[in-house]
């Protein structure tokens, strides 16, 4: 014999209606999508590269070595160089692309190498000049590999990295570590300016030149240019993420 239903049920505590807090997970599209070949990336990058090799090696064939390599243009176009060929390589075989703190290191020296040559030194008195030059048949070289190291490099590298580059979601702390290049940058020159005394051109840069404008003023420069510095990597960072709703794949997909 069963019990009889109670005809009023006991109140019973109310279930909670808030949804379970979920740990948030990030999965890069590189853990879900397998990288796939681009070989019109990869021929793009490596002429790229070889450009950027070959305005290199043009300044340090027309000038002193030990001093074309001491500058800043110079440097940084050797460092795109090399990420821009290591870069080629992968997408040729199907491989995950560089970190974006690598690339966007690259990017930025070369494009801030452009804009504080176009800016200051374009128009600098006496005229600023990397190597003497070279006579004869070979004098149209100078020219065309400063063309090529202020103007077409930077340019082409910066069409790479937005139209063929995936977002890599860089962050904004990347800008303030890189930094510390311009800044080690900074105080070798400064040094090498120190340690060459005789020389009339001791100092790379004119804006630089302590012995014409004293410290105090070469320091202001520098600040003024490592604002700018800043500036750009900020814009950089910024670019570099996708939209929210973005749904294609960040592993094939190129275009910020």
């Amino acid at each position: 014999m069963t019990a009889p239903i109670p005809r009023d049920i006991p109140d019973l505590p109310a279930l909670p209606r808030t949804a379970p807090q979920l740990l948030p997970s990030v999965v890069p599209a590189r853990a879900v999508v397998p990288p796939v070949r681009r070989p019109l990336t990869a021929v793009y990058r490596l002429a790229l590269a070889l450009l950027a090799t070959a305005a290199v090696l043009t300044e340090i064939l027309l000038g002193s070595p030990t001093r074309v390599l001491s500058y800043f243009v110079i440097q940084s176009t050797a460092l795109l160089a090399l990420v821009t060929f290591a870069s080629a390589r992968r997408a040729w075989t199907a491989r995950h692309p560089l970190p974006g703190a690598v690339t966007g290191a690259a990017l930025l020296y070369v494009v801030v190498a452009a804009l504080v040559h176009h800016i200051a030194l374009t128009d600098a008195s006496p005229a600023y000049a990397m190597t003497a030059g070279a006579s004869g048949d070979a004098a149209w070289l100078e020219p065309v590999a400063g063309h090529l190291l202020h103007t077409v490099l930077p340019v082409a590298a910066l069409l790479d990295w937005l139209v063929l580059t995936p977002p890599a979601r860089m962050h904004l702390r990347q800008a303030t570590t890189w930094l510390l290049y311009p800044l080690a940058y900074l105080a070798f020159t400064l040094t090498r300016g120190e340690l060459l005394p005789g020389s009339a051109a001791r100092y790379l840069y004119p804006f630089l030149d302590v012995a014409r404008h004293g410290y105090r003023s070469v320091l202001a420069n520098a600040l003024l240019v490592g604002l700018a510095i800043y500036a750009v990597a900020v814009l950089l960072v910024a670019l570099d993420h996708p939209p929210e709703n973005q749904i294609s794949s960040l592993a094939t997909s190129g275009l910020k």
